[in-house]
């Protein structure tokens, strides 16, 4: 009993030294300097990038359309996009008007793969058309904001595939008329630099009918309102949806038309005192079409 007592005595007194010396060993060993800083090196986390998980939900949206281009809105519901800002219209289920830019660098970059990939729109509070609301209804999902105009950008091109872009338009006038006009906005955007587009049914005219579930207004005719910053030019159109063999500047109006039509305001920021001239003139000669391509608009798109 005596011999297993020292024996314990002892083995506790070395656990007692051994344990004093690691800690005089850890304080002394040179881990941090006289001044008190930790010497152990840094490692930095990497900074989180937009649209990372760790990036915090509040972060601003970044819009890439100027407010000052907007009309305003006569249904209270203004639906903002990175890429064009529409006013959205639940008692016909589609935008009474779609804005955006569109410029020459833009439609000089590579264009985007086209994703086909139609769905609702989850930022129309009041819940927008579905694909489905088209399905067996004889009318395209025609885009208002063109698909090829926002092709400079993958996530451009995928956002005007939302339904709030879409309407009920005639398979004939989406592949003819309207994809002439739709190309020559595009080269008078190379032409003068920098547009500003507002387009939209005219939903104050006797529709079509409607369409779905959901009764999608089908429109009877559309517009299209454009504006050059620079040189101060301005044109519009009033085109009825259905098959034409007419001319695109047959249907060129001045702004105030539109304005009668859709009793909205266009550019109200923009086109004010003395620059409200433009609003009511209109010079054809100022925006050039290409005879080759209304030809082949009249003998194959028509036909689609």
């Amino acid at each position: 009993s005596s011999d297993s007592g020292g024996f314990l005595f002892k083995t506790g007194l070395f656990a007692l030294l051994a344990g004093a010396a690691f800690w005089i060993f850890n304080q002394f060993s040179g881990k941090k300097p006289a001044d008190g800083t930790d010497s152990r090196p840094v490692i930095e986390a990497p900074a989180s990038t937009p649209g990372s998980a760790e990036t915090p939900a509040d972060t601003p949206r970044k819009y890439e359309v100027p407010e000052n281009i907007l009309p305003a809105s006569t249904t209270g519901q203004v639906v903002r996009h990175t890429w064009f800002v529409l006013s959205y219209d639940e008692d016909h289920e589609q935008a009474e008007w779609v804005a955006y830019e569109i410029t020459r660098n833009r439609l000089d970059e590579n264009w985007a793969e086209r994703p086909n990939t139609f769905r609702p729109d989850p930022d129309v509070r009041t819940e927008s058309a579905t694909p489905r609301d088209y399905s067996g209804s004889g009318y395209d999902k025609g885009h208002l904001c063109p698909a090829a105009d926002m092709a400079f950008n993958s996530a451009a091109i995928d956002e005007s595939f939302l339904m709030s872009n879409m309407s009920p338009q005639v398979p004939a006038f989406n592949a003819g008329v309207w994809r002439e006009l739709e190309e020559c906005t595009r080269d008078w955007a190379r032409k003068f630099e920098r547009l500003y587009v507002v387009t939209g049914p005219v939903l104050d005219r006797t529709p079509l009918g409607s369409i779905g579930f959901s009764k999608v207004t089908v429109p009877s005719t559309f517009y299209k309102v454009l504006y050059a910053p620079e040189q101060h030019r301005a044109i519009a159109f009033v085109l009825p949806n259905e098959v034409s063999t007419q001319p695109v500047l047959e249907f060129a109006c001045s702004i105030d038309r539109v304005e009668e039509l859709t009793g909205l305001d266009f550019f109200p920021n923009l086109l004010k005192g003395l620059d409200e001239e433009i609003e009511g003139s209109l010079d054809k000669d100022a925006w050039p079409v290409n005879r080759q391509r209304y030809e082949k608009r009249v003998k194959e798109w028509n036909k689609k």
